[in-house]
């Protein structure tokens, strides 16, 4: 997708644009060029050294809506010596996993001088948001024309922009035709495939790829749970007592899936090459806030915030009214509780066909307030994490993901504990299990995945209609392209599909012995969740910036956690079936205690099946150990009496010649 810059301004030279930058309506000219200096500037005068452009010339700014759009792009070189600098791992051609080097560029598989497909256009999409996120304010005190806005040295610059309002919103754009072939290859055609999760990575980047690849792996692992569970619900429908052998296959299950998905994951990230990139040095949030100060890690000037103010914040403020909310959620199960109640009264006294239907209206209620309860919450979890003002990225979404999974575990699940412990009634509880499952499923395809597309649509035949009134000599492919992206919903990350899918375990990890076709509704969910988030990744989100992943992070933890809790669960299920209490008819003491010598075996078996199955597949082990081996080396021959490096291999940080706007030569 190469763009002539003669639709953006009065020069005859081109690039292929990869990001756009939205600026609010207000700023005035003095920051644009101001912005604009620091974009193209050279490395050594503290830019960034990209092609920045406006979407629309000066006299299209004048006569047409969204004049406030920028188009940014590399060159070629310069997004080689981004990969160096954001230290991409790029496969070599003796088969080793190596991060990229500019100076040994023709050592990477795949390279050539003429050849522009090297680095997925994801990945250079990363190296810009990269080079735009480390702009880093000098001598500035205040950003030009907004002097309200202040800077200190060393302060990222996107960020500040951001969060001051000047910019709106920075994001990738899609290419049009390598989206149509990863469409053609993911979901248009029949569903019941495996997922290209190869291309997705390649489209998308690891976060997004690693998800797709978790979704179709735990979807595939059900399927055993589901034909097992089939002829149990079927041949065994009343017969509880047999539905111990069903819940001792649902504990073994439970860690051998988790545990073969650690392997195969670290064989899809060696691959990619995200399992052997080195982790940079996390930079603040843009939401930090404090006292300017110096950090006594890095030597640089940040804000300053002391971890017992945070500390005061998380415990007077925060656990109470987590806790609050805890208490509402058992609150509204007692309502539930009533409603069932009442719905069986009415039932028994008229026994018609109508209240047998009215049987299952309280927990289709239930389910429908607890999906509302649950995004409520959610966005409390965010201001109150936020608010707690947490330094890194990474520890902002540990206490979010915390806040998040302990109020929906609780909400999802306390009843079902209750009905299984408290009132042991096992009919109520096959059916309070159905139908959450089923109405939560529903729910969510529909205000995931449906609605947005709907309103999408909407919104994309309003810009086509508005593009073709204009009377202007555009590129109008480009400019409704980026006009129609900028309005898209902003994809907010994985977070909502892996609590899905988590929420999902739990049902059927925890009681599907109960119910066992739980597993069966889980498996069709997940084909038709399949399609439905692949559409709306290509066609509701805007593309989200790639980033690389080794793992799917903190959610491994939660479910491991979620099936020590599902062991628990099914040790306590059997010990209260009638085929089980008949052994023990005199002494209920002796049924305890061997339930719970059983559950603590079995916790412990699961610990060394943990420990027993690796979790890198040998070959990837060998691979790492030589890599580690060969950094060792190298460090121990390096020293003053080896030649300096060449130009060309030196770091990406030396200046780069781009010519003056009106010299740039044509983009090969």
């Amino acid at each position: 997708m190469k763009v002539t810059l003669s639709v953006l301004d009065a020069s005859e030279t081109s690039f292929t644009p990869l990001v756009v930058i939205e600026l609010a309506q207000d700023v005035k000219e003095e920051t644009k060029e101001w912005l604009k200096n620091r974009i193209i500037a050279e490395k050594k005068d503290g830019g960034a050294q990209l092609f920045f452009r406006p979407l629309l010339n000066k006299y299209e700014r004048e006569t047409l809506e969204n004049q406030n759009l920028y188009l940014v792009g590399a060159s070629k070189v310069r997004l080689l010596l981004g990969a160096e600098a954001v230290g991409l791992v790029k496969e070599c051609s003796d088969d080793t996993m190596r991060a990229f080097t500019y100076g040994a560029r023709h050592d990477f598989k795949g390279f050539d001088d003429n050849n522009d497909d090297f680095l997925t256009m994801a990945e250079c999409q990363f190296i810009i948001k990269h080079e735009l996120e480390n702009l880093r304010a000098r001598d500035e005190k205040t950003i030009p024309g907004h002097h309200q806005t202040k800077l200190y040295p060393g302060k990222s610059l996107l960020r500040r922009l951001l969060t001051s309002g000047i910019v709106v919103q920075v994001f990738p754009l899609h290419d049009n035709e390598a989206l149509k072939k990863l469409e053609d290859a993911w979901y248009t055609q029949f569903p019941l495939k495996y997922q290209p999760v190869d291309c997705i990575r390649g489209y998308f980047g690891e976060t997004i790829a690693l998800y797709f690849g978790f979704l179709e792996y735990f979807t595939f692992a059900l399927i055993p749970m589901a034909v097992i569970g089939l002829p149990y619900y079927v041949f065994v429908w009343e017969d509880y007592d047999k539905y111990v052998i069903f819940a001792s296959f649902n504990l073994i299950w439970s860690t051998v899936i988790l545990e073969v998905w650690k392997r195969g994951c670290a064989s899809m990230t060696y691959r990619w090459g995200t399992l052997v990139m080195k982790r940079k040095f996390e930079e603040p949030r843009p939401g930090f806030h404090g006292v300017l100060g110096i950090n006594s890690i890095t030597g640089k000037e940040e804000p300053i915030y002391p971890s017992y103010k945070r500390q005061l914040r998380i415990y007077l403020v925060s656990l109470p009214f987590v806790c609050l909310c805890l208490y509402f959620s058992l609150y509204v199960m007692m309502i539930y509780f009533d409603m069932e109640v009442w719905a069986l009264g009415l039932h028994e006294n008229s026994g018609s066909k109508w209240t047998g239907v009215l049987l299952y209206v309280p927990s289709i209620i239930y389910a429908i307030v607890i999906e509302i309860m649950n995004r409520l919450y959610r966005y409390a979890a965010e201001f109150l994490t936020s608010w707690e003002n947490h330094r890194l990225e990474s520890a902002y979404q540990n206490h979010l993901i915390l806040k998040v999974l302990v109020f929906n575990f609780l909400n999802c699940f306390a009843s079902l504990f209750y009905i299984a412990f408290v009132l042991r009634d096992m009919k109520l509880l096959r059916q309070s299990l159905a139908t959450l499952l089923i109405t939560s499923q529903i729910l969510n395809q529909i205000m995931e995945s449906l609605l947005p597309y709907w309103f999408q649509r909407k919104h994309h035949v309003q810009v086509k209609k508005k593009v073709q009134a204009l009377k202007a000599d555009i590129d109008a492919t480009l400019y409704e392209q980026v006009v129609l992206e900028k309005e898209m919903v902003t994809y907010l990350g994985t977070f909502d599909d892996y609590l899905e899918l988590f929420l999902q375990f739990g049902y059927v990890s925890l009681f599907s012995c109960v119910y066992p076709l739980a597993a069966a509704f889980a498996v069709l969910n997940n084909f038709t969740e399949v399609n439905s988030d692949a559409l709306k990744m290509c066609r509701v989100f805007k593309r989200p910036f790639s980033e690389p992943s080794a793992n799917i992070g903190v959610w491994q933890l939660a479910f491991e956690t979620m099936s020590v809790i599902s062991v628990v669960t099914n040790c306590a299920l059997i010990g209260m079936s009638p085929q089980v209490n008949a052994l023990f008819p005199e002494s209920k003491l002796d049924l305890i205690l061997i339930v719970v010598a059983v559950e603590h075996t079995l916790l412990a078996l699961k610990f060394i099946l943990a420990f027993a199955i690796p979790d890198k597949p040998r070959h990837i082990q060998m691979k790492l150990a030589r890599l580690e081996f060969e950094s060792l080396e190298a460090l121990k021959q390096q020293g003053p009496r080896f030649p300096p490096a060449p130009p060309e291999a030196q770091s990406p940080l030396a200046p780069l010649p781009i010519p003056a706007p009106s010299q740039q030569p044509p983009a090969p």
